[in-house]
């Protein structure tokens, strides 16, 4: 069987509801058989820490996705951002791909290279979705430069297939679960929005800048399963994500300062 005809099999299966985990699979084992030694079917989110109702499929090694979570490098992802505006698929090595990338983002590159991440090609994902919805792609990374042109088609093929699959099952379980828990980032920036900090003075605290403090507390929402900043608050601090003592203490803190600065 070709590639393609792989990839028409493929289909059939999501067509007649093959369950997502048999499909993940099916899916994982056709591209081991393309030459693809990584790949990624997921939403755009925390790949380690991902909300509840988010997407997250790959074989990326361990190491890269604790480093990937935990720097935050989700945020200024050059894959996932470029995925977010092109309505095709696209090559890292593209020029018009690479010409974009910024300082931060060129070392996301490099620093993915290190774990063998590189030449990769992403299929960007854009189902109709409601407006609360993850965006979300499909990269593979080949094992050598020897693959053949037609699994990069079948990989466009599938890739919608699998995303749509693994949504509705992620769809049906999203109420069900119990939130995530927040990362250092989203805890930091909601403690802060506690204490009364707007965007701007929680980033000259934190040496990040506004709009990534506004990112953070957006994230913690979902992750959450909440619908304004206020509640975020409180669901973190029922959960003991953020603690009551920090908020009340640097508070406290403020208000001794303003006293003493009183002629």
């Amino acid at each position: 069987m070709n590639q393609l005809d792989l990839a028409h099999s493929f289909i059939e299966q999501c067509r007649r509801g093959m369950p997502a985990a048999e499909l993940a699979t099916a899916f994982q084992r056709a591209l081991d058989g393309f030459g693809f030694r990584f790949f990624s079917c997921s939403s755009h989110v925390d790949l380690l820490r991902p909300p509840r109702g988010a997407v997250v499929l790959h074989n990326y090694p361990a190491e890269w996705v604790r480093a990937f979570s935990e720097l935050d490098f989700y945020y200024v992802d050059p894959v996932f951002h470029y995925a977010n505006r092109s309505l095709t698929p696209f090559f890292w090595d593209s020029d018009e791909f690479r010409a974009e990338l910024t300082a931060p983002q060129l070392e996301i590159m490099a620093e993915a290279r290190r774990f063998g991440i590189e030449h990769g090609y992403t299929v960007p994902i854009h189902a109709p979705r409601p407006a609360s919805a993850f965006r979300a792609s499909c990269s593979v990374v080949p094992d050598s430069t020897a693959v053949a042109s037609e699994c990069y088609l079948a990989v466009q093929l599938m890739a919608c297939y699998m995303y749509s699959a693994l949504s509705r099952e992620a769809d049906t379980t999203a109420g069900n679960g119990v939130p995530r828990g927040l990362t250092r980032r989203e805890r930091q920036c909601l403690e802060l929005a506690a204490q009364g900090k707007s965007d701007w003075v929680a980033g000259r605290i934190l040496g990040i800048s506004e709009r990534t403090v506004h990112n953070h507390i957006e994230h913690a929402k979902r992750r959450l399963g909440v619908a304004t900043r206020v509640q975020a608050i409180v669901h973190a601090l029922v959960s003991r994500q953020i603690a009551f003592g920090d908020v009340i203490r640097s508070t406290a803190d403020e208000d001794d300062e303003r006293r003493r600065a009183r002629p």
